[in-house]
């Protein structure tokens, strides 16, 4: 990797001392770190407790909007307050506007999960993914042809579930940034940047590898407690959201 610019892993779901130390092996600056159904003062936390000198980790929340069925996940950069999951996509980019967060769209149109051409059109959408290593070629391909026609500029991340995958791709701006506010303002601004990722057979493997792992992440067992308990840290209902949307809640 070169060491002109300063290189984000824009997406990863998996934090500790190992993914750390992969991250500065592979010649990261920074990570933004999302896990699932996590509220935003622990992510913020972990992130805290995980950063360095040598490693800025973000804080981000990739949220799903919409009901178990009909979901479209936006990750969100430079919140301030917590955002619950399972709300609508039009109440998520309402407070998302808010906030003054930068919008991503993760996987546009991938599966049942992403959002589409036309909503990206419809919300004020900061950039688009344009490489998953989730995705297969046709999928990534659908995703630059996304990103050209609404005409947003691009990011690629990880993606990363799984440890091994983290740094096997990665998205390099001319600017530094030295926190999250930082980095939404980079994307609001549309910044330069340039998309990069790892090739060969060993990267096809890893990539692999997180495609199996969709199963597991988009399995009803996995979210049922979720969908299915106030109790739950993002359920839109939670105590800490204090009523906020109950208006806008899908469940």
């Amino acid at each position: 990797m070169s060491g002109d610019g300063f290189h984000v892993d824009m997406h990863v779901k998996v934090l500790d001392d190992r993914v750390v130390e992969r991250a500065k092996t592979r010649g990261l600056d920074a990570l933004v770190y999302a896990p699932h159904f996590t509220r935003l003062p622990n992510i913020r936390a972990k992130a805290d407790a995980f950063a360095d000198d040598d490693l800025r980790i973000f804080p981000a929340r990739e949220i799903f909007t919409g009901d178990w069925r009909n979901r479209r996940h936006v990750l969100a950069v430079g919140l301030e307050e917590p955002v619950p999951d399972f709300i609508t996509l039009e109440g998520a980019m309402r407070e998302l506007d808010r906030q003054d967060a930068a919008v991503l769209a993760p996987h546009p149109e991938f599966l049942t999960v992403s959002l589409s051409e036309r909503e990206i059109r419809a919300y004020d959408v900061d950039a688009v993914e344009i490489y998953n290593p989730k995705h297969w070629p046709e999928h990534n391909e659908r995703a630059r042809e996304v990103a050209r026609a609404t005409d947003r500029p691009g990011f690629t991340s990880s993606y990363a579930h799984l440890r091994g995958i983290v740094g096997e791709a990665w998205t390099t701006f001319q600017e530094p940034a030295g926190s999250a506010a930082e980095l939404a303002d980079l994307l609001k601004s549309r910044a330069p940047r340039r998309v990069f990722h790892r090739r060969g057979i060993g990267h096809r493997l890893r990539c692999t590898a997180e495609f199996a792992h969709l199963f597991y992440e988009n399995s009803w067992g996995k979210v049922d407690r979720v969908l299915l308990s106030a109790t739950e840290p993002t359920h839109p209902r939670h105590i800490a959201y204090d009523g906020r949307f109950d208006d806008v809640a899908v469940y």
